[in-house]
């Protein structure tokens, strides 16, 4: 049995916390089977192998009575980059106590856990379900609405260094002024009814115009003006900051999309690309 949890790209601009999008970059798990203890085996270093591993200690988070087995892990998503990771992890770990125990959780189930594991639904919530989520915790509770998926591509830029959540927020400034909440606010409200509505012009206006974290953030990811300067001569929709970094992400009109990656290169920028597109399915289980 095989579980396999997409990435995601949270904010989208400024979507602060409670939009995502899961994308075809993917996390698998494989049940090998029984074992005396558990055993992680994967490819990454400084990633305990053992029952301290994210993946297990959700697993028992869900149900505590599972029985050890061994894992083989792989995934092609970046840690620490925004795309994702921890997110991925926490959902697969959900899956991976629902197949073990039998336990038939619904998808709100898995959205409501993982969400108050992770603190918030923007990555979470897209991994499990697939496709574009906003979401929001409510009277103690996290709900979460599915916006149709935009049709075009996602150009993520990955720089070598990562950016740890921790340091990311960090940055961010402890209080805003009412009338700045209120106009960034605005400029959120009015970018999901755009996605709502399709009026992808209006979207990509909107995306580069947050106010809550990257005005804050961009000076710790410099790529992020100069790309965003190179999608606009691209003729790409818009470029935004992935979660807390520090990957950009461009999106672009398929048309474009190898034009644009093309100009990152000449421009100097050599760092990994990856072209994504939505992914629609989520977290899978492949028996």
């Amino acid at each position: 049995m095989i579980i396999k949890a997409p990435a995601s790209t949270a904010n989208l601009g400024p979507g602060f916390d409670s939009v995502g999008m899961a994308v075809s970059l993917y996390l698998k798990v494989e049940i090998i089977g029984k074992s005396e203890k558990w055993i992680v085996d994967h490819p990454f270093k400084g990633i305990p192998s053992d029952e301290r591993n994210m993946i297990v200690q959700v697993a028992l988070k869900t149900c505590s009575d599972l029985k050890p087995q061994r894992l083989k892990v792989t995934s092609n998503i970046p840690l620490s980059h925004g795309l994702g990771s921890s997110s991925s992890a926490i959902a697969a770990g959900i899956e991976l106590a629902n197949q073990l125990a039998n336990l038939n959780m619904s998808n709100e189930e898995k959205v409501e856990l993982a969400s108050q594991i992770e603190g918030h639904p923007d990555n979470v919530a897209p991994t499990i379900l697939g496709g574009l989520v906003v979401g929001s915790m409510i009277n103690g509770h996290f709900d979460t609405v599915k916006l149709p998926l935009p049709p075009f591509d996602f150009v993520a830029y990955i720089p070598d260094y990562n950016l740890a959540t921790k340091n990311a927020r960090a940055v961010l400034p402890k209080e805003m002024a009412f009338s700045k909440a209120t106009y960034a606010s605005s400029i959120a409200n009015t970018f999901v009814a755009s996605l709502a509505m399709k009026k992808y012009d209006q979207v990509g206006e909107l995306m580069e115009a947050d106010h809550f974290h990257e005005p804050f953030r961009s000076e710790l990811v410099p790529e992020l003006r100069q790309i965003r300067e190179i999608g606009k001569k691209s003729g790409a929709l818009a470029t935004y900051l992935s979660g807390a970094g520090s990957t950009v992400m461009t999106v672009t009109d398929p048309e474009f999309t190898q034009d644009f990656i093309d100009d990152l290169r000449k421009n100097g920028l050599k760092a990994r690309v990856e072209k994504l597109n939505p992914d629609q399915d989520g977290i899978q289980v492949i028996k």
